[in-house]
């Protein structure tokens, strides 16, 4: 895989004094955790960086920035003459039609599930699932729409689904079997994974996994109109019809997050500034054609419109017109920033060298992880879970200056110690997710309770907590 090619911010007009103040602003925000980010500019790669103990070569789980990937699986379909966007959709289902009936269902076409516009004036996962579990199409159909297709735009999880369902099924293959050849190799994006359901598909609206490099090459692809390095990948008019308003939002001041109510394409945000992609936690692929530029970061929040704030106030400055000069200070001391990041490991003093403690679950405190059984704590720091039957040797990351990472039998970096006499915590950061597990053990009666920073939206054991290890 060949790389994006680099140039110095200033070379590129961006002020690298910007760039230093939204990386100052991200990290002073106690809210938010960054795990990555990069920024392009002309096509060039001006700023890069990743929060030890993330790393540039990991996945991580992008949550329902995946859709912006399925809609591209979508156009290229499209653009095969696989699909047709004003067909509808139960004509892809014909062994549903005998039970869908209604006749919005059956109005219902490509184009509108593409766009977030099914007419439910709600999201209907759960409504779906209730009424088929294991086939997420058909419960979804068996919900009569509350208006017309194409009138109403709600979030909605099992419109990306069917999407997804239809890729699948008019080519035979997963939606990463089929954008292998088509999108991932001619961008030059490595190893990706893809959570699947029952039925064996790839879910479509969330689970992907991929670099935050992979993230930046599909925003430039978006950005330079569906063509990479002189060849046309995705068709110039599907790129304009995804990236404007399909359906628009029926805003409202006072639910706050303005770049969420500036309306819908295909599978991407419109923004106050240009458009997005995006997942849940704060996976972001930002297009800001104006500005001709690409920003892409990983991270764990629950303040995605702070992000985005921060992002407006601190880089739109920064891009210029044209070159800079005299930048070249500037520019070295952000390029030594950004091989220096670093998030702070849980204090906590070393763990005696003596023999094995284990925890049990305190009473009543198994609601946010009800699979993690107990806690073992070795000799050196050495912690041992046992979760879902399975023992997962985590190594000796207790009591260290830094972060402890281990890859099997899971992508985990560990931090913590003794904070008081009676107190032993354990920071667990999964780093092929957003996600850290704080444990704390209790010596006294010899329990722990876990919690996690943020919940997964994937619940399970803790072996799931990785990119799946499938292939297309």
């Amino acid at each position: 895989m060949t790389s994006l090619p680099p140039s110095t911010p200033a070379a590129q007009g961006v002020d690298a004094a910007g760039v230093q103040a939204f990386l100052d602003a991200l990290e002073s925000d106690p809210r938010i955790e960054p795990h990555s980010l990069m920024l392009l500019r002309h096509g060039k790669v001006v700023a890069s960086g990743w929060w030890s103990p993330y790393a540039p070569e990991r996945p991580q789980l992008l949550y329902s920035l995946s859709k912006s990937f399925t809609a591209t699986a979508a156009g290229l379909a499209a653009a095969e003459g696989l699909i047709r966007l004003d067909d509808p959709v139960i004509s892809y289902f014909p062994e549903f039609e005998a039970d869908v009936t209604d006749p919005r269902s059956c109005a219902m076409l490509v184009r509108h599930v593409a766009s977030m516009a099914s007419g439910h004036e709600a999201e209907t996962v759960d409504r779906a699932l209730a009424r088929d579990r294991d086939e997420l199409v058909r419960g979804f159909l068996l919900i009569p729409p509350d208006r017309d297709p194409g009138t109403v735009f709600a979030y909605n999880q099992p419109a990306t689904y069917t999407l997804a369902a239809i890729v699948q099924r008019v080519t035979g293959q997963t939606l990463t079997g089929y954008l292998r050849p088509r999108l991932f190799e001619p961008l030059g994006i490595g190893d990706t994974a893809w959570i699947r359901d029952r039925t064996g598909r790839e879910i479509g609206f969330s689970g992907l996994h991929a670099t935050t490099d992979a993230i930046a090459r599909l925003g430039l692809l978006y950005l330079r109109g569906g063509v990479w390095e002189g060849e046309r990948l995705l068709p110039e008019w599907w790129v304009a019809e995804a990236t404007r308003t399909q359906i628009a939002h029926e805003a409202d001041p006072e639910v706050g997050w303005p770049d969420w109510q500036q309306g819908y394409g295909f599978q991407f945000w419109m923004a106050r500034h240009g458009y997005r992609g995006d997942g849940a936690y704060g996976q972001f692929c930002v297009v800001l054609p104006e500005q001709d530029a690409v920003l892409a970061i990983t991270s764990e929040t629950e303040e995605m419109q702070q992000v985005l704030d921060l992002a407006w106030e601190h880089l739109l400055p920064a891009f210029g017109s044209g070159p800079l000069t005299g930048r070249d200070a500037a520019d070295a001391a952000l390029a030594d920033r950004l091989t220096r990041l670093a998030l702070p490991p849980l204090g906590g003093k070393a763990v005696a060298a003596e023999g094995t403690t284990v925890f049990t679950p305190a009473s009543g405190t198994c609601a946010e992880q009800p699979t993690l059984a107990a806690v073992e704590v070795g000799p050196g720091g050495r912690v041992t879970l046992v979760d879902d039957g399975e023992r997962l040797d985590l190594g000796d990351g207790l009591g260290k200056d830094g972060w402890t990472v281990v890859d099997e039998p899971l992508p985990v970096a560990v931090s913590g110690g003794w904070t008081d006499a009676q107190t032993l915590v354990v920071d667990l950061a999964f780093l092929e997710t957003p996600h850290h597990l704080l444990v704390t053990c209790s010596p006294d009666d010899r329990t722990f309770t876990a919690r996690w920073r943020t919940r997964p939206l994937h619940a399970g054991p803790l072996r799931r907590m990785r990119a799946p290890r499938q292939v297309g």
